[in-house]
């Protein structure tokens, strides 16, 4: 890998860590945002829906605009309205304004994370690319476990205000960073409509991302609550169980691309969901069984986003043409995979409890495995035919 090579890559794990730690430090700077407007935890968490909501809808639109137009320039719009709008939030002057700043959070980082993925599978070389972009995506997983901590932390010195001003001179400084960086990448070639077929094969294929996504979320999101149910853990406990997932979620992604450039990315994704039905069973059989769990919560991240990763590659090689417009779709069928998997926890908690969560996600993983497989066969019939 050259100089130029690891700049590009560098650059592009900074921008994707910036952007996990925007979403993810929210999350637990609710309780001091709560308290500053004045309103309950439930009505600030709204601050998180809208992100959520506004960036599944409008990531397809960047990603089909970077196909046209170039991924520099949209990412470089998408980094100046992460600047302005986390000014917005951090000086917001009512609570309908700090919504409306999240809604623009939501549009900013829509129009960087997917393009930055995107444009890592046009640079990479082609029996390196599985490596590019597990390198990339572990600087959005290592935000799980860093960048929020690290949010908390400047919240507790400072304030959580200081935490969103932060980010944005981050931002401000990385748009300046990525115009640069991106200067020589030349524009997508493809000038293809994407309709009639082409465009229910994207869904097809994105749809594997939204399965795996309930396997992995509707036990996560409940995680906490579980642990403290099950095993009575303390706060401290339920913080390095997190930190275990978090650690097992990096190596996971990075050690998915030298596998997947080694056996191939359709080979890797299928057996991580494989691996994934066995060690969501073993969760389940084990979860309350104390000090193993943080083992078995290791595993699961490092199978699950080690498959997450190595279908990012898989599907950077099936659509060559269209990356920015399927990486925006993949990106949009995660947060609508982790938005139902969060309603059917919350369902399955509700009448069975949280023992049960574990067989539930293994049950998400088999379909998975199902789908992206037939997917494989329809591809070949496919060839075959032309």
């Amino acid at each position: 890998m050259g100089i130029q090579g690891k700049a590009n890559l560098s650059v592009g794990w900074i921008t994707l860590f910036l952007m996990g730690t925007d979403l993810f430090v929210v999350s637990p700077l609710l309780p001091f945002i709560s308290e500053t407007y004045k309103v309950s935890p439930e009505t600030t968490g709204w601050m998180v829906t809208v992100f959520a909501v506004t960036y599944a809808f409008s990531a397809p639109f960047f990603g089909w605009l970077s196909d046209k137009k170039g991924r520099r320039t949209i990412i470089t719009f998408g980094l100046l309205l992460f600047a302005i709008s986390n000014v917005l939030t951090a000086f917001a002057s009512s609570f309908l304004w700090l919504i409306v700043s999240r809604i623009l959070a939501g549009l900013s980082v829509a129009s960087v994370t997917p393009l930055i993925y995107a444009i890592i599978g046009d640079i990479a070389p082609p029996k390196r690319r599985g490596t590019w972009l597990s390198i990339v995506v572990s600087g959005h997983l290592t935000a799980l476990w860093a960048g929020a901590p690290f949010g908390t932390i400047l919240e507790y010195f400072l304030s959580w205000r200081s935490v969103f001003v932060v980010m944005a001179t981050i931002g401000a400084i990385l748009a300046v960073v990525n115009f640069k960086t991106w200067e020589s990448i030349p524009k997508s070639d493809s000038t293809r409509k994407l309709v009639e077929g082409n465009m229910l094969r994207i869904l097809g294929s994105v749809s594997v991302t939204t399965i795996w996504a309930i396997s992995m979320y509707a036990l996560y999101v409940y995680l906490g609550a579980a642990l403290y149910s099950e095993n009575r853990f303390s706060s401290s406990e339920i913080a390095l169980a997190i930190t275990f997932y978090g650690v097992g979620a990096v190596l996971g992604g990075l050690t998915s691309g030298k596998l997947t450039d080694k056996f191939g990315e359709k080979k890797v994704s299928n057996a991580t969901l494989i691996f994934l039905t066995l060690i969501l069973i073993c969760l389940g059989l084990f979860f309350s069984s104390g000090g193993w769990v943080y083992f078995l919560l290791f595993i699961w991240a490092l199978v699950g986003y080690a498959g997450f990763t190595s279908y990012q590659a898989r599907l950077v090689v099936e659509y060559p043409k269209e990356r920015g417009i399927v990486m925006a779709w993949n990106n949009t069928a995660l947060y609508i995979g982790i938005t139902i998997g969060s309603m059917i926890g919350g369902y399955v908690i509700s009448i069975w409890g949280y023992s049960l969560l574990p067989y539930v996600c293994s049950i998400a993983a088999v379909a998975s495995f199902v789908l992206s497989t037939q997917k494989v066969n329809n591809q070949k019939k496919d060839q075959l035919f032309q």
